[in-house]
């Protein structure tokens, strides 16, 4: 990558899922002429449409988007990954003489891919193996809590039930004998990888709830469900990273009738406001990062001018 001297300026728009990110940064994008980088862990892999909320068709087709259908379902992907083909895409999209926003809620693909990532050991394929063969016999539950053993401040971070993480700071803390957070606090991500105009999207938290619990049903009404029966039945499997993201599980469990479709629909809304939650507290400790209000107008005065690579 270049130096920072002589990478582009680019727009990121973060904040919570349900805030209004994706219409605000298609609005942006063509008013700055700009094209799109996703930031969003469940956008990036193919079939997960509805319940990753991807922009629509009309928004695809009025703006050019990257990151978006880059994998499929059973594929590793990661913030390393995410790292490697963000950066790609916005070299070429500067090479196009076009302006770049990233735009997306999953805070450590946007904290990767502005400060990078903290050298942590690399994956080891036999101890991964190990926790997620236990995490099947004990549950995530009880992994959290082995976690919260080692590495307090790592497992007070993660939700109980995020496999990912928590099985990641475990294979971490057995390769190395190092906590997690002992390795993130000493990277310190200090260092600005781009040269970067870092925005939040803020909603009041009640109007937030409310936008969510419409916009669960509205992906209920638009075909949530058959959406999560056409995965299962072309063979993606139940246990895969993105089938445990935010209602997919839940309709999952329906389908096995552990739960009536209601109280599915329920709990999809009820995971949502807590995911929004804790996602407004990873954004609130993030360098750099300037809260403003969805309109469209007064962000693209904040950002006009600063994003032509040609200018910079």
């Amino acid at each position: 990558m270049a130096s920072l001297e002589k990478a582009p300026v680019i727009g990121v728009i973060a904040g919570p899922t349900a805030s209004g990110k994706t219409r605000l940064a298609v609005e942006l994008a063509q008013r700055l002429s700009c094209e799109i980088v996703g930031a969003d862990s469940m956008q990036v892999f193919r079939g997960f449409d509805i319940g990753a909320a991807k922009p629509s068709a009309q928004e695809l087709s009025g703006v050019r988007h990257h990151l978006i259908d880059v994998a499929q379902p059973d594929e590793p992907f990661d913030a390393a990954r995410y790292v490697r083909e963000a950066d790609a895409a916005i070299s070429q999209i500067s090479g196009r003489g076009r302006g770049v926003l990233v735009v997306g809620g999953t805070g450590l693909y946007l904290r990767a891919l502005l400060h990078g990532l903290h050298a942590a050991p690399p994956a080891d394929a036999a101890v991964r193996s190990g926790v997620l063969e236990e995490a099947k016999r004990e549950g995530w539950a009880a992994m959290h809590a082995r976690l919260a053993a080692v590495d307090p401040v790592a497992a007070s971070r993660l939700h109980p039930n995020d496999g990912v993480r928590i099985g990641r700071a475990l294979e971490v803390y057995e390769v190395s004998g190092i906590p997690m957070s002992t390795w993130q606090r000493e990277h310190g991500f200090d260092k600005w990888r781009y040269r970067a105009v870092f925005l939040g999207v803020l909603r009041p938290r009640d109007e937030l709830c409310q936008i969510i619990d419409a916009r669960v049903d509205a992906m209920m009404a638009a075909g949530f469900l058959g959406e999560v029966e056409g995965l299962l039945a072309a063979g993606c499997s139940p246990t895969c990273k993105p089938m445990q993201g935010l209602g997919y599980k839940r309709l999952v469990e329906y389908l096995r009738q552990e739960l009536s479709l209601e109280a599915a629909v329920e709990k999809i809304k009820t995971d949502t406001r807590r995911f929004a939650k804790r996602q407004m507290t990873w954004f609130r400790k993030e360098k750099g990062l300037e809260w403003v209000e969805p309109r469209a107008q007064e962000v693209a005065g904040r950002l006009e001018g600063l994003l032509d690579p040609l200018s910079t």
